[in-house]
């Protein structure tokens, strides 16, 4: 009979160094070919406990570990819609003017803005404000004027120095009575030599409209379609952004002119030149209207960089919230 690799273990104090020998020996053995048996040595009591604890303790700590590693991965940072003051890195005075305007805003609206630091929110609301300013004139309407089916303007409302929008060598026309504000006329110009450098000519079909024109219009589809669905379209006397003279219609004004290649273009490049699609696909119970792909309004370059990076692209929420800025004014 072969001689054992291992002399027989003694009991008790010896047990700890047999069975580290044993498992030394056989992971050796393993290696050189040899099948190794480690002697039956039943450890105390005690031992055993001390290993049980050692294994639930461990267990414990993993368990907690990842339980930790979850919840750190699934906190979502702070939404910039329900921020506070102690998340800015300085005190900022704007701030509680930001929560109130923040509160008064529509659930939606408040989805619509991402997690973002709201420092950077402030300094490019700014930004839009400044350049705002750079074009307001005393005697006429801002030129982020909310208008819509709750905000309104005077019958008598005309934009100041309206310029005419005639045949030329930057655009066509559809008719002889088109005008804009200069601002709106400014860049269409520009939005039209770009177009043109890409061998696309803009075809313009509607831009201002007077409260007379646009409650003739408005009841002339009431007759046709009834009014229910008249207003999904249309807009009443005093409530169309056509009466501001920042507002642009394209091409045939239909739903297919989204997809044609002046279309396209436009949709692609008009909010590098600070126009803004005004009623967009599926957002019909935010804006009041049907999706018109035709439909721009100029609002500057600076608010359609806001619009997007803050509000999901969508004008009518951005425009609601300068609104509310504009109007709130704090309690002594």
């Amino acid at each position: 009979m072969a001689e054992p690799l291992l002399p027989t273990p003694s009991t008790g104090t010896r047990f700890r160094h047999s069975l580290h020998r044993d498992s030394l020996k056989t992971c050796l053995a393993s290696f050189a070919g040899y099948a190794v048996v480690p002697y039956p040595v039943t450890p105390p009591l005690n031992i055993m406990k001390k290993i049980f604890i050692c294994l639930l303790c461990s267990l414990l700590f993993f368990s907690c570990k990842e339980k930790i590693a979850l919840a750190q991965t699934e906190k979502a940072p702070q939404k910039l819609s329900e921020i506070t003051r102690s998340a800015l890195s300085t005190p900022n005075p704007e701030i509680d003017k930001l929560r109130r305007v923040f509160a008064l805003m529509s659930e939606r609206a408040k989805d619509a803005i991402p997690n973002g630091n709201p420092e950077e929110f402030l300094s490019d609301l700014h930004k839009v404000l400044d350049e705002e300013s750079k074009n307001h004139r005393n005697d006429d309407l801002d030129l982020l004027y909310l208008i819509d089916k709750k905000h309104s303007v005077s019958s008598d409302y005309v934009p100041r120095d309206l310029k005419a929008v005639k045949n030329n060598e930057l655009w066509n026309v559809s008719r002889n009575d088109l005008s804009l504000r200069p601002e709106s006329y400014a860049s269409l110009e520009e939005l039209s030599r770009a177009a043109l450098a890409d061998g696309i000519k803009l075809m313009v079909s509607s831009t201002y409209r007077s409260y007379k024109y646009q409650e003739g219009l408005f009841n002339r589809y009431v007759k046709e379609d009834g009014l229910e669905l008249a207003e999904r379209y249309s807009a009443r006397p005093g409530t169309s952004q056509h009466q501001l003279g920042t507002a642009v219609d394209f091409g045939s004004i239909t739903d297919d002119w989204g997809d044609t290649i002046m279309g396209k273009w436009v949709y692609n490049h008009a909010s590098e030149y600070g126009w803004s699609l005004s009623f967009p696909q599926d957002y019909e119970d935010v804006t009041g209207y049907m999706w018109e792909c035709w439909h721009f309004r100029y609002i500057g370059k600076e608010a359609c960089r806001f619009q997007k990076k803050w509000f999901s692209n969508i004008q009518q929420f951005m425009l609601e919230f300068i609104d509310f800025w504009k109007r709130d004014k704090p309690t002594a």
